[in-house]
């Protein structure tokens, strides 16, 4: 084993020697070679290591950018403890996602694009990086929020929505998050583009976030996806306290009757009636509302089952992949730890308990208004934002919590589907008005 050893020490030497020990090349063709001793053949390893980097910052180092017009000087806190910082929130994340189950499929990706960010030197979020070329074949373009939108139609039943449609109120409340936003960024000073850009993370809806910015801010992009995916990972942490604190115990045990069945042909006729209507009154909105409408259509058809499967597991599983690992480029600590970047997530997490709190309220409000054998659950008020389905899962689970017997998950389906069109219908809105 030692002999293994020494022979191993003996060819790292080795090689360090032949690729360090080159000089020049004189105009004769012939090249000389200068030897150099074992403490300058370390002294040259180290110099290239990331302990070195993280130690010893210099001066002129660029930010890795997909775009290198947008790349400018790191500071020494950038590519020290900026970094060293952004290690311990992606860990953190890691925790998050693996030991308490929190929205794994999201944050697993993202927070690993983040580890990949940070690493020094690599410059795997450059324009020729593994991060770069992700960010730049789908996010940059809007094409994986729309690959996205797709799967999730495929996916989504709108069942339980046309089965109660007064809880299409609930997912239109919670969007109050997006628009008390707005106000809220340019309070802060940013302008109306971005303050538009901004306002959307409180609908908790990561494709519709990287649409809009795209549109309105690009600069902010990075940012505002970051901030919407953390939000929507997030939401089993973020939205009980607010459920809790806005219901009393009776109140979340109410239980909901069962739901009528819905014929066949309501669930193929309304993506078609959401498209027509996004297409006669917000043209804005229908990249977003025409791929879910599609995906949507595809399922209800039962005819094209193929197409759906793939649409349901294939491409969005691979399409989640490309985005986190996109989105996570941008935790950078040169991108994550700056000013604005840190305003957009206290305004999207405030915008977020915002549009929770709305849906609860505007629940106990239709109970205050209708008969004691129409009431609804108020805690799915929290599921009319539109990270679908995490936010209705929760809303089931804090139910469970207080009877085992009351099942919410269908009937929080009902306002979690209708937020999903309204943040659409919401960025639809900014987008004529700001654009």
């Amino acid at each position: 084993m030692n002999k293994k050893l020494i022979s191993f020490v003996l060819l790292l030497l080795i090689t360090l020697f032949s690729t360090n020990c080159f000089a020049n090349e004189e105009h004769t063709g012939h090249k000389e070679y200068q030897s150099k001793t074992l403490t300058q053949l370390a002294k040259s390893f180290f110099e290239t290591t990331g302990i070195n980097a993280l130690v010893n910052p210099k001066d002129g180092i660029m930010t890795s950018e997909p775009n290198p017009k947008d790349a400018r000087p790191m500071t020494h806190f950038e590519q020290s403890w900026g970094r060293i910082i952004m290690f311990a929130i992606v860990f953190l994340l890691f925790y998050l996602a693996i030991a308490k189950g929190f929205e794994p499929l999201l944050l697993l990706p993202i927070a690993f694009g983040g580890l990949l960010a940070n690493i020094p030197l690599a410059h795997m979020a450059g324009p020729h990086g593994m991060l770069g070329i992700i960010y730049n074949m789908g996010i940059a373009n809007e094409f994986f929020p729309l690959l996205i939108f797709m799967g999730v139609g495929a996916m989504t039943d709108f069942g339980p929505l046309l089965a109660n449609p007064k809880t299409a109120l609930l997912g239109g409340a919670a969007q109050f998050g997006i628009f008390g936003s707005l106000v809220g960024a340019v309070m802060l000073g940013f302008d109306l583009q971005t303050a538009s850009a901004i306002s959307i993370i409180g609908g908790a809806d990561g494709p519709t976030s990287i649409f809009i910015a795209h549109r309105l801010a690009p600069e902010m992009l990075g940012t505002i996806a970051v901030a919407a995916y953390s939000y929507m990972a997030l939401v089993p942490v973020i939205q009980p306290p607010i459920m809790k604190a806005l219901t009393t115990q009776e109140e979340r045990k109410i239980k909901m009757p069962p739901l009528r069945k819905v014929h066949r042909l309501e669930k193929l006729f309304l993506p078609i009636l959401i498209l027509m209507m996004a297409v006669l009154l917000l043209p804005e909105s229908t990249p977003l509302i025409g791929a879910f409408a599609f995906g949507n259509f595809a399922k209800e058809s039962g005819v094209v089952e193929r197409l759906n499967d793939t649409m349901q597991n294939a491409l969005i599983n691979t399409v989640t992949i490309f985005l986190g690992l996109g989105v996570g480029s941008k935790l950078a600590a040169d991108k994550f730890l700056v000013l604005d970047s840190l305003g957009i997530m206290v305004i999207g997490l405030l915008a977020f308990a915002a549009g929770t709190a709305a849906g609860v309220l505007m629940a106990k409000l239709m109970n205050k208004l209708s008969p004691k054998d129409k009431q609804i659950n108020p805690l799915i008020g929290a599921a009319g934002v539109s990270a679908v389905p995490m936010a209705a899962r929760v809303v089931s689970k804090v139910g469970q919590e207080y009877d085992k017997s009351n099942i919410l998950l269908m009937h929080a389906m009902g306002p979690n589907v209708a937020g999903v069109i309204g943040s659409a219908v919401a960025a639809g809105v900014l987008l004529s008005i700001f654009k």
